[in-house]
């Protein structure tokens, strides 16, 4: 049994959204400033720039989290490193290296609470059933229910990874359940484009996420070179096939 005082009841930390077993809270000012950086802070309350948390209710349930990313844990919360020998461990290490994640991910199952580090980026929790299977952008995994399937996608030719900004390998999550994703913008901003066999194309790496049915390449923005260069886009990325996109135009 266990009381948690000026947390729930805390009016400086409001929850912006729940769902299933997270709660996302954000902190409405930096109260712990000095006379030294008092204006900075009042500014950026006001441009919306806060500290966000995500607070994990485990109800018997698992979470598996973003290494480094946990603050406290309450309860009867057992947490494990997420590997289970020396071969998967060397596996992780190799899917760590080409996606940029971390290696290993915690996993954290139980009864009780677990808070993870405050974070200056937006919160975005997406039902990974809904895309079937959901490609993310390099940093973007915060956390996700413990019995979703973990891959790495790798590009299915080298211009996509060159020309495209989005690196040769990504992480991508499969099965019924949430994730937490780190978005480098507010969900209010964030564009989502549904394909039925079609096609999107988009200048530039702000496809943060999209369906792993769908086809990546990198193409000339026109049919010729010179009708690239006149047109000042040059390449852009191409999303093609039966899925989802999700886009953060002004980041």
């Amino acid at each position: 049994m266990f009381q948690v005082n000026n947390f729930y009841d805390n009016s400086n930390m409001i929850c912006i959204n729940q769902t299933g077993q997270y709660k996302v809270f954000e902190h409405q000012r930096d109260l712990s400033v000095s006379p030294y950086n008092a204006e900075t802070a009042y500014f950026s309350a006001e441009m919306n720039v806060k500290r966000r948390q995500v607070l994990v209710e485990l109800n018997n349930t698992g979470c598996t989290v973003q290494a480094g990313a946990m603050q406290w844990m309450l309860g009867n919360v057992q947490m494990s490193s997420g590997v289970t020998g020396v071969g998967n461990f060397l596996g992780k290490m190799v899917k760590g290296a080409v996606t940029g994640e971390t290696a290993a991910k915690p996993e954290y199952t139980g009864q009780g609470l677990l808070m993870l580090e405050p974070t200056y980026k937006h919160i975005i929790i997406v039902d990974v059933s809904q895309w079937g299977q959901i490609v993310l952008e390099d940093g973007l995994f915060l956390a996700c229910d413990s019995h979703l399937q973990h891959k790495v996608i790798a590009r299915s030719n080298v211009s996509s990874a060159v020309l495209g900004g989005e690196g040769l390998f990504n992480l991508s999550l499969m099965g019924q359940g949430l994730a937490v994703l780190e978005s480098p913008v507010p969900q209010q901003e964030l564009v989502m484009f549904n394909l039925q066999d079609d096609v999107v194309k988009i200048d530039g790496n702000q496809a943060i996420a999209w369906s792993g049915s769908l086809e990546f390449t990198v193409e000339k923005s026109t049919k010729s070179l010179i009708g690239s260069a006149i047109s000042k886009e040059g390449f852009v990325n191409v999303y093609r096939g039966t899925g989802s996109i999700l886009m953060a135009p002004t980041a």
